[in-house]
C-alpha cells in the first residue's frame, strides 16, 4: 500500500544520509546556497521589519544562540564554511540520523526511545490496504529499516542551462529586434530604445510583450511573471476536455526536464540558483511566477578563490526560454498532477467552506465547468498528449507577456531579455495553435430569480458559514453584457458637470471605484454584523476580480455559530440594502477608504511581486482599459472619487433581493461521536480562515 511505500522510501533516505553522508557535489552546492542566503540577508539588514527582528531575537534567546546582525551573520557563515570539511558534515549527518539507523538489526544507533505518530482516515476497515494499527505501524517501520541502501550518486548539475555558443547561434539564426510598446488606455506608444519610469514597456520582434521595473526596496531579489491569456476559459473556446488546461499547468509544475537536462538536474540547478517557480491556471490565464536572486549565484569556492556563477536574473531567463521552446512532457509528472487534483477534489467534498461555495457557484453559473472544481472522473480521463496540447497552445509568442521587477540594472536586464527571449522564433509552438470558437469571453448571466442553498456536512467541529453572492462588474468595470460601470454612472447622472464626465471617463475610474466600494462594504459589515449585532467573528466582502472575462461576482462570507447563521445572513443582506437607501455612503466613508487603499498601494509597491502584477496586462489588448495610466494616475484618480460616484457605482452590483444567491453551510456531528460536555460553551465559533476569491469554484481559494 502507498503509506507503507512512503515509510520505506523516507526512512531509507534518512538511513542513506546517516550511513554515507552527502556527496562532494552536494556539499559544494549547499555551501554556495548558504552563502547566497547570508549575503541577501546582509543586504536587506537595514530593511528588516521590527516584527521580524523581534521574532528572530526571541527565537535566538529561546534556543540559547548568539544574536547577530545580518552582516555579522554573513561573515560568521563565510568563516565557518571555509573551515568546514566533508567529514565534519557527514559526522553531523550520522549523529542526526542515528535514531533511524539504530533500528537496523545490524547497526548501533542512538539510545532512548523513538516516537512515531500516524493518523488514519475515518471509516477504514481492518484488512484493507489503508488499514493501520499500532502493531502494523511498528512492523512497517522496522521492516523499512532492514532494507539495503546504496550511497547517493553525485548528479552533475549545470552551472548554466544554455551555453554561450548556443545562445549566439540562436541570435544569428533569429536576430532579436526591439519594438516599441503600444497601449489601449490612451497612453502614447513608447520608443523601442527608450528607458522610461516607473517601468520600461516594449515588445520583441516575435511578439512577446516585455515590462521591466527597478525595485531596490527588496535588496538582491527579483520577481518574474509570465502570463499566457486563456486559462480554463480557453478549454471551452478551443475544444479541450474539462480541466485539461489546469492539469496541464500542474504537470508542467511537477515536471521540469528540457534540453539535454533531466528533471533532477533542472531542479538542482534551480535550488543552486535559489530560483522558486509556481505555475498556476486560473479561469482566464496561465501564470508562471519566479522568485530569484539578482546577484551571482551557483558560485564555487570562498573568499579570494571564489568562481562566480551566472546571476539569478540570467538563470531565470534561461529557464523561461526553455519552458517556451524546449519543455519535455513526462508521464510521471502527469501522474503527480492528477493525484494532486484528485486529492483536492476529495478534500473539497469534506470542506464546509469549499463545498458550500461550490454549490453556490453551480447555481450561479448553471454548472459552467470553467468556474467549478475538476471531478475525479474528468481528471482520470485526461492523457499526457491532451494536457500538452492544451498548455502549448497558449505558449505562442504573440500572446505571451513577461514582466520583471527587482533590484537589478534595467539596461543589463534588457540586454539579457533581448538575447534569451528575443531569439525565440515567432513561429515557436504554432503547430499546437487552435482556432478559437467565436464567443464572447464573459461569465454566464445569472439565472433569475436568485435562490437560497442549505448544506449540511458531517464534522465534529460545530460551526456554520453563510454566503451572499451576486453579479458585479469585472476589475475594469465591464459587466457580462458588455456594458460598463463608467457609462452606467454617466447615464444615471445626466446633470453631471463636464469635470465629472471627464473624471468618470478615465480608464482607471471603475477599477478605483470598485476598490473603494469593497473597502467601505467591508467596514459596514464589520460594524453592523459583528460590532452591533454580535453575530460573527468575521464578515468579509470581495470581488472575483476577473480582468479579461466580462462580468464578475461579489461574495460576502460570514462565519457564525449554527444557531446564529440565519440571523448573520440576514444581517449581511440588511447591510447591503442599507447602503443603497437608509444609510448611504458618506464623505467620511470615502475618505477613510481612500486612506486605506492608497496606503495599501504604496506599501505593496515595495514588493517586486506587486510590480509584476501591475505591469501584467498593460500591453494586452484583451484588457483595453489597463495601461500605464493605471499606475501613474492611481493616486490622482483615487483622490478624485466622490461619495456620489460610489453611490452610483454601487447600483451596478446585483443587490436586489431577487438577484441574490445565498447559502448556509452547517456541520453535523458524525453518528457515534460523544457530544461535548457543554455545547453552549461558546456562542460564537472561532473564525474559519477567510475565503479568498480563487479556487473551489471561482469564488474560493
Amino acid at each position: 500500500s502507498r503509506w507503507k511505500d512512503a515509510i520505506r522510501k523516507s526512512l531509507s533516505e534518512i538511513r542513506k544520509l546517516g550511513l554515507y553522508g552527502v556527496t562532494p557535489g552536494e556539499m559544494e552546492r549547499y555551501a554556495s546556497s548558504l552563502m547566497t542566503d547570508a549575503e541577501q540577508l546582509a543586504a536587506q539588514g537595514d530593511r528588516i521589519s521590527h516584527g521580524d527582528q523581534l521574532s528572530h531575537l526571541m527565537e535566538t534567546v529561546a534556543n540559547g544562540h548568539t544574536f547577530m546582525s545580518p552582516e555579522q551573520s554573513y561573515y560568521t557563515t563565510a568563516s565557518a564554511l571555509q573551515s568546514l570539511t566533508l567529514d565534519d558534515v557527514n559526522q553531523a549527518a550520522a549523529e542526526l540520523c542515528s535514531h533511524i539507523a539504530g533500528m537496523n538489526d545490524e547497526q548501533k544507533g542512538a539510545e532512548g526511545m523513538c516516537i512515531a505518530v500516524a493518523c488514519m482516515p475515518k471509516g477504514i476497515k481492518e484488512g484493507s490496504d489503508a488499514w493501520c494499527d499500532e502493531k502494523l505501524f511498528v512492523e512497517t517501520i522496522h521492516e523499512a529499516c532492514q532494507l539495503a541502501v546504496e550511497p547517493e550518486k553525485d548528479v552533475v548539475v549545470p552551472h548554466t542551462l544554455i551555453p554561450e555558443d548556443e545562445v549566439a547561434a540562436a541570435c544569428k539564426e533569429t536576430p532579436p529586434v526591439w519594438k516599441g510598446g503600444s497601449f489601449t488606455d490612451g497612453t502614447p506608444n513608447t520608443a523601442p530604445d527608450q528607458i522610461t519610469r516607473p517601468f520600461t514597456l516594449r515588445r520583441l520582434g516575435n511578439g512577446i510583450r516585455i515590462g521591466i521595473a527597478n525595485n531596490p526596496a527588496e535588496s538582491q531579489r527579483g520577481h518574474l511573471r509570465m502570463v499566457a491569456p486563456g486559462g480554463r476559459d480557453a478549454e471551452r473556446r478551443l475544444g479541450f476536455k474539462k480541466g485539461t488546461m489546469a492539469i496541464g499547468a500542474r504537470t508542467m509544475q511537477e515536471g521540469g526536464a528540457f534540453g539535454p537536462w533531466t528533471r533532477e538536474q533542472v531542479e538542482l540547478f534551480c535550488v543552486d540558483h535559489l530560483l522558486m517557480v509556481e505555475i498556476n491556471c486560473s479561469e482566464e490565464d496561465l501564470t508562471v511566477d519566479f522568485v530569484f536572486p539578482t546577484t551571482n549565484v551557483g558560485n564555487v569556492g570562498f573568499g579570494d578563490d571564489v568562481q562566480l556563477g551566472i546571476t539569478g536574473t540570467e538563470a531565470v531567463l534561461q529557464v523561461v526560454r526553455e519552458i517556451i521552446v524546449g519543455f519535455k512532457w513526462e508521464e510521471d509528472a502527469l501522474g503527480r498532477s492528477k493525484q494532486s487534483f484528485r486529492s483536492s477534489h476529495e478534500t473539497l467534498q469534506k470542506n464546509l467552506e469549499g463545498l458550500t461555495t461550490e454549490r453556490v457557484m453551480e447555481a450561479m453559473t448553471g454548472n459552467d465547468d470553467r468556474f467549478l472544481s475538476i471531478d475525479v472522473d474528468s481528471v482520470n480521463d485526461i492523457t499526457l498528449d491532451e494536457a500538452k496540447l492544451a498548455v502549448m497552445s497558449q505558449m505562442l509568442t504573440k500572446d505571451l507577456e513577461i514582466s520583471l521587477a527587482g533590484d537589478f540594472d534595467v539596461n543589463e536586464t534588457l540586454e539579457m531579455v533581448f538575447k534569451y527571449l528575443g531569439s525565440i522564433p515567432e513561429s515557436t509552438n504554432e503547430e499546437y495553435a487552435r482556432e478559437a470558437e467565436k464567443v464572447k469571453r464573459a461569465v454566464p448571466p445569472l439565472p433569475a430569480p436568485g435562490r437560497h442553498i442549505e448544506l449540511e456536512l458531517e464534522d465534529p467541529d460545530p460551526r456554520a458559514v453563510a454566503y451572499v453572492a451576486g453579479s458585479a462588474p469585472n476589475s475594469w468595470g465591464f459587466l457580462s453584457d458588455g456594458a460598463t460601470l463608467a457609462q452606467k454612472v454617466l447615464d444615471a447622472d445626466p446633470k453631471a458637470s463636464d469635470y465629472d464626465k471627464k473624471r468618470r471617463s478615465h480608464p482607471l475610474f471603475a477599477h478605483v471605484a470598485l476598490s473603494l466600494l469593497s473597502e467601505i462594504i467591508n467596514r459596514r459589515l464589520f460594524s453592523y454584523v459583528r460590532e452591533r449585532k454580535q453575530l460573527t467573528y468575521d464578515a468579509n466582502f470581495s470581488f472575483t476580480g476577473f480582468e479579461r472575462l466580462l462580468g464578475s461576482w461579489f461574495l460576502v462570507t460570514v462565519t457564525a455559530s449554527k444557531e446564529k447563521a440565519e440571523k448573520a445572513l440576514q444581517a449581511c443582506k440588511e447591510t447591503l440594502a442599507a447602503l443603497r437607501k437608509s444609510t448611504p455612503i458618506t464623505v467620511d466613508n470615502v475618505e477613510s477608504a481612500k486612506r486605506v487603499v492608497l496606503n495599501r498601494f504604496d506599501g505593496e509597491l515595495r514588493t517586486s511581486q506587486y510590480w509584476t502584477q501591475l505591469m501584467t496586462g498593460l500591453q494586452e489588448e484583451q484588457i483595453p482599459l489597463k495601461g500605464p495610466l493605471s499606475v501613474t494616475d492611481f493616486h490622482a484618480v483615487v483622490e478624485s472619487i466622490t461619495a456620489k460616484d460610489l453611490q452610483l457605482s454601487l447600483e451596478t452590483l446585483g443587490l436586489n433581493n431577487d438577484q441574490l444567491y445565498t447559502a448556509i453551510g452547517r456541520t453535523n456531528k458524525p453518528e457515534g461521536l460523544s457530544p461535548l460536555e457543554d455545547d453552549d460553551e461558546e456562542e460564537l465559533v472561532r473564525a474559519a480562515p477567510v475565503i479568498g476569491m480563487r479556487r473551489g469554484g471561482a469564488l474560493t481559494g
